[in-house]
């Protein structure tokens, strides 16, 4: 049974961390002090309960709070080496867990066990970091709270911040928190309820006196000719820029991205002091470690064209890495952990939006609101003063922090398609749907492309529910691959969703089985504009963005054994399968300069689940072979050297097989996977 003192803690941690006005996600941390029997002594002990390194308040449970015996935790301080060596504590704070399980401390519970007080709340609230980075500060704080809100000077967080809090309170009782300069806000109560009351209160206190003191203008007059595009425009410009721009993030290490456009984003870029924001940084811990210290902006205005802005978006990634290069030279030491990495996560284009990016799609989107969050903080900061980050020497000790490395070093290994966006076809059933849900399941963000948007999303969101994920993972778009106008849309809102495309999937397919006499020109045209001509679409619009990306990638094929084979009745299918063929391999000569490889899956007698075989060919190729149509996987499971039937699970494995590291070398190859038909055989 969970103890009182944690379910309140539980409790208000999911209330305060549901209101982003609170807290950013996984930003801050929450305590509780109570008392438990110990099974050892049969005796009351007192505890301490707190948010664990990495949890998110809004969906705190119990699993991610660390337990410590209080005692233990406090008996810290006669051991306490010094600011110097306060990072030894941390380690310490295991030899104070008590019973089984549970989250590991965070670098902040020296904070939340020192001050003498039953609950405490560490927030990083927009409107208090803006009090908290102000020029001001101080004087801000002493002018909005009085003495109720006492002001620390920027410290970096550790067991030394805990001791300084600790004593903050002790010497003013009448304080129920205070602003930490450069960083956030602390509060605390006797109750969960009067904790959770003081946070709000200062919360809301702060942004009732931005909201009444701010200047008219924080962020200055705005820019000629940067005001934002309109929303058709923005969003065409954004999926023409966005292949790009994800290729400048993925110089070191491939990206996942995020676009947004939201109003607060395209305002800050349509004002004059938004270069000189930009260029200082974000200032919260949480913020600059999600976005790096600061973002590229491109310094051009909307009304660019999109050649002369990628151009200067490269020659702006140049400089970039370069700036970047000598931030670490001027701040690292002896014992600095190597360079992680010099591209920018967030990416600013006037009259467009944002782009964000991190190694999965989750990571990139959270990084585009904490800097929305830094944009929120800069306004205040703005409004009341004048904005001033902690300085650059501080945020590098944070960012390369040895503790920081460590948790960067704890972080499980990447799935094999981990960064990697897939465009699959025809996805919202059979092969498609299999195909997709397996890339998702080895790491994959999949765009699920079918006829019918409905089904797609239903597909997507079947895929993500069985990765306990949303639309993070897999999103659905509706395509008609016969329609090149239909594809540039379905791919444009791919690289909108995830940032670009590496490996696209041309399963898209329909059959009709029928003689030749019998076989029609609208027939003959169908099957070849869905499957010939809507592959060579699909091919040619997401080759360009793997191109221009400049990080290879895949295409693969789902063609057929009739590809190969030729059976009865199924002249206008076995020569559009041939078609897609031979594009395997035109396209593997001509793209493999760009490190993209093409590939073909050639499947045979997949019955379970198609939606081809579903719409009349499988009671056609039954009526063909002389078998009930129910029997149809079964029969074709006979014919095969091997006896066994060809599942959709079975196709999409092989596709996976085709874009892994193992086959890196590898382009131009058909595979049969069609439990063995000598006939089909590739000669």
């Amino acid at each position: 049974m969970t103890n009182p003192a944690a379910a309140a803690l539980i409790a208000r941690s999911n209330r305060l961390g549901a209101d982003p006005k609170n807290t950013n996600y996984a930003g801050g941390n929450t305590s509780a002090k109570g008392t438990e029997t110990d099974p050892v002594t049969g005796e009351p002990v007192e505890l301490l309960w707190v948010k664990g390194s990495g949890g998110d308040l809004g969906t705190l449970q119990e699993s991610g709070l660390a337990v410590l015996r209080l005692d233990r935790m406090r008996s810290l301080v006669d051991v306490y080496p010094g600011v110097e060596r306060e990072d030894e504590m941390v380690a310490a704070f295991d030899y104070c867990l008590h019973g089984k399980g549970g989250a590991a401390p965070s670098i902040d519970t020296a904070m939340h066990g020192l001050v003498d007080a039953a609950h405490v709340d560490h927030l990083h609230p927009d409107s208090g970091i803006a009090i908290a980075t102000a020029a001001d500060g101080e004087a801000l704080t002493k002018e909005i709270y009085g003495d109720k809100v006492v002001w620390v000077p920027w410290r970096r967080p550790g067991f030394q911040l805990g001791l300084d809090i600790a004593e903050i309170k002790a010497q003013n009782p009448q304080s129920i928190g205070c602003i930490l300069g450069g960083h956030g806000i602390t509060a605390w109560g006797e109750t969960s309820e009067e904790a959770e009351a003081n946070s709000l209160w200062i919360i809301d206190t702060a942004a009732a006196h931005v909201a009444a003191h701010s200047k008219a203008e924080p962020f200055g007059p705005a820019l000629d000719g940067y005001a934002a595009l309109p929303d058709a425009e923005r969003r065409a410009r954004a999926a023409a820029l966005a292949p790009t721009i994800r290729g400048i993030a993925s110089a070191d290490r491939p990206m996942v991205g995020h676009f947004t456009d939201a109003d607060v984003v395209l305002d800050f870029l349509a004002s004059s002091e938004h270069p000189r924001l930009a260029a200082l940084g974000t200032s919260c811990p949480d913020h600059f470690l999600r976005t790096k210290v600061k973002p590229l902006v491109l310094d051009l205005p909307p009304s660019a064209s999109v050649e002369d802005s990628i151009a200067r978006l490269h020659e702006l990634a140049v400089a970039y890495r370069e700036d970047y290069q000598g931030y670490y030279d001027r701040n690292a030491v002896a014992d600095s952990p190597a360079i992680r990495g010099k591209d920018p996560l967030i990416v600013l284009v006037p009259g467009v939006g944002m782009f964000s990016f991190g190694k999965d799609k989750q990571t990139a989107r959270v990084a585009g609101e904490f800097y929305v969050n830094a944009i929120n903080v800069m306004r205040g900061a703005e409004g009341l003063s004048t904005y001033a980050p902690i300085d650059e020497a501080e945020k590098f000790r944070i960012e390369y922090w040895a503790l920081e490395e460590a948790k960067l070093q704890r972080m499980p290994k990447p799935k094999p398609l981990a960064t990697r966006v897939a465009f699959v076809t025809g996805a919202a059933s059979g092969i498609g749907k299999a195909t997709a849900a397996k890339l998702a399941a080895e790491g994959a963000c999949v765009v699920i492309a079918d006829l019918s948007l409905e089904k797609a999303q239903e597909a997507a969101s079947d895929i993500a529910g069985s990765l306990g994920s949303g639309a993070d993972v897999a999103v659905g778009v509706q395509v008609d691959v016969s329609d090149e106008a239909a594809v540039q849309a379905a791919v444009d809102a791919a690289v909108l969703a995830f940032g670009g495309v590496d490996l696209v999937v041309n399963n898209a397919g329909l059959s009709l089985s029928r003689s030749l006499l019998e076989t029609t020109e609208k027939d003959w045209d169908l099957q070849h504009d869905v499957m010939a001509k809507g592959s060579f679409l699909v091919a040619k619009a997401t080759a360009k963005v793997m191109i221009e990306q400049q990080m290879g990638g895949d295409i693969v094929y789902i063609s057929s054994k009739n590809s190969i084979f030729a059976g009865p009745n199924n002249v206008a299918y076995g020569a559009a399968k041939a078609d897609q063929a031979h594009q395997v391999r035109l396209l593997a000569a001509e793209l493999g300069e760009h490190g993209i490889k093409v590939n073909g899956v050639n499947p045979d007698g997949v019955v379970a689940g198609s939606g081809i075989f579903a719409s009349g060919w499988g009671a056609n190729r039954a009526a063909v072979y002389g078998v009930e149509e129910k029997d149809l996987g079964k029969f074709y499971a006979q014919r095969t050297i091997l006896k066994r039937e060809v599942l959709p699970e079975n196709i999409a494995n092989a596709v996976f097989v085709l874009c892994t590291d193992e086959l890196s070398h590898t382009t131009g190859l058909h595979i049969p996977v069609d439990a063995g038909v000598a006939a089909a055989f590739l000669r």
